[in-house]
């Protein structure tokens, strides 16, 4: 459904609760002003109601996580029929038939459907954790404490995974107490090339970008630098950037990681938390590239709405971990919580139904159709693979434009669409929406986002 006519967005519950928010939430978490935040009352497919009523398009499918939609039905009802039964146990103690059954699950679909025999997996509760599970894996296995992560990535906040965070704004006011086990190297992108190309890229195959040999040697040159200077373990990567600012890797990038890793014993590690469960356009990123990594965490979409995440690595690499005699070295209180694990099992489901993949390429095509008509000065470039795309706004003069990427972010939400902005720099709408959203649904989202690029900032028509 289209988005009814708003007016006087926040409503006045959804400013009375910012309020609230204000006095009693630490300051630093809600982002509020007169003109956000909105509060969700409910939501369904890719539209949202407020506490005041008001309707939206959600092209962010609340941070990547509804790729199936709000509210989808076989979750929900694999919700409610888990609740009836049992909410809680005790994870690794007295666990349920659902967590054992998602392992194998998740086994299935990674590495035994990648012919790596089977994979092994430590459950969480957040996308951070998931990393920090895979971090502790490979210094078992390894011995080695260094990791190799790159500018732009985003694995989450906690200490382990703040040390491998690419983007300084997370990173730096904690420096004092991180543990200094992490190597950041450039995260290649074309657009704005980290080895200062000047002779540009061409396209091979579609929407992945070929670097010319000297940008990939030099990488090569800069990991193999950091191999002998550091005892390194483990290269984290996602394997196409979300929060980096949607950036599709060259084509061969993922191969040479893969190389190197290999040569040297190190254990590679793709975190797919964000990317994972078509978003897309293949059930894993990793999978565009034909690379399989040791490790893989998967976290948003694994559940469509419950904090669950997963590690999931090689079986043999897996074995690194000491067999429990009763207490357990990596735990956590919720450590496969039946609901999330109900959830999961019937999220990945429907994943796996053919309907699902057909529908991410049907939504793709009438995506890529929008984006092909926008045309503006202030847009540098339109890059992303299958739903999971980016905007990126610049200045007159080239550079990052966070100021109008803002604005575009609040006229969207007057006009009943819900729209996000990343990267490092805060210039890039980010576009993840549901992959059942209708063609008409994303034809006037992406004129509305056009009309805001081409008008003067701040100007409402």
């Amino acid at each position: 459904m289209l988005p009814k006519m708003q007016t006087g967005i926040p409503g006045p519950e959804s400013l009375r609760l910012a309020g609230e928010l204000r006095r009693y939430e630490s300051r630093n978490v809600t982002f509020t002003s007169a003109d956000f935040p909105i509060f969700w009352e409910r939501a369904s497919g890719a539209n949202v109601w407020d506490v005041d009523g008001n309707r939206f398009l959600d092209l962010t499918s609340a941070f990547a996580v509804a790729g199936l939609g709000h509210s989808p039905p076989a979750i929900v009802a694999a919700l409610r029929a888990q609740s009836e039964r049992l909410v809680h146990a005790m994870g690794d103690v007295h666990p349920t038939r659902e967590k054992a059954e998602l392992c194998r699950l998740l086994s299935e679909i990674t590495f035994e459907r990648w012919n790596r025999s089977t994979g092994r997996t430590i459950l969480a509760n957040s996308g951070s954790e998931a990393v920090e599970a895979a971090l502790k894996t490979a210094l078992l296995h390894s011995g080695r404490p260094g990791v190799i992560s790159f500018t732009g990535g985003y694995h989450g906040l906690g200490y382990g995974a703040l040390e491998t965070i690419g983007i300084p704004f997370f990173r730096e006011p904690f420096r004092p107490q991180l543990g200094r086990f992490g190597v950041r190297l450039p995260y290649p992108g074309c657009y704005r090339c980290p080895f200062d190309c000047r002779d540009g890229y061409r396209l091979a195959g579609g929407p992945f970008p070929n670097c010319s040999s000297g940008c990939i040697g030099e990488l090569r040159d800069r990991i193999e630098t950091a191999l002998r200077q550091r005892e390194v373990g483990a290269i984290l990567v996602e394997p196409m950037q979300g929060r980096g600012g949607e950036v599709v890797p060259p084509r061969d990038f993922l191969r040479l990681l893969r190389e190197v890793c290999d040569a040297h014993k190190v254990l590679l590690i793709f975190d797919e938390i964000y990317t994972g469960f078509h978003r897309t356009g293949r059930l894993f990123a990793c999978e565009h590239f034909d690379v399989v990594p040791d490790i893989i965490c998967l976290g948003k979409a694994l559940t469509s709405g419950f904090p669950l995440s997963a590690c999931v690595g090689r079986s043999d690499v897996m074995q690194a971990w000491p067999e429990s005699t009763g207490e357990a070295l990596h735990t956590s209180t919720y450590l496969g919580n039946p609901l999330g694990c109900a959830m999961a099992l019937a999220s990945i489901r429907e994943h796996l139904r053919p309907e699902a993949a057909a529908l991410v390429r049907e939504t793709s095509r009438a995506l890529d159709e929008s984006l092909a008509a926008l045309r503006a000065p202030a847009i540098g470039d339109v890059r992303g693979l299958g739903l999971m795309r980016g905007v990126e706004l610049i200045a007159p003069d080239g550079s990052p434009d966070a100021a109008r990427a803002g604005d575009v972010v609040v006229r969207a939400l007057k006009d009943g669409i819900v729209l996000l902005a990343g990267s490092p720099h805060g210039n890039v709408l980010s576009l993840t929406p549901p992959f059942g959203i209708e063609r008409e649904e994303l034809t006037f989202a992406l004129a509305k986002i056009q009309e805001y690029v081409t008008s003067r900032p701040g100007s409402i028509s």
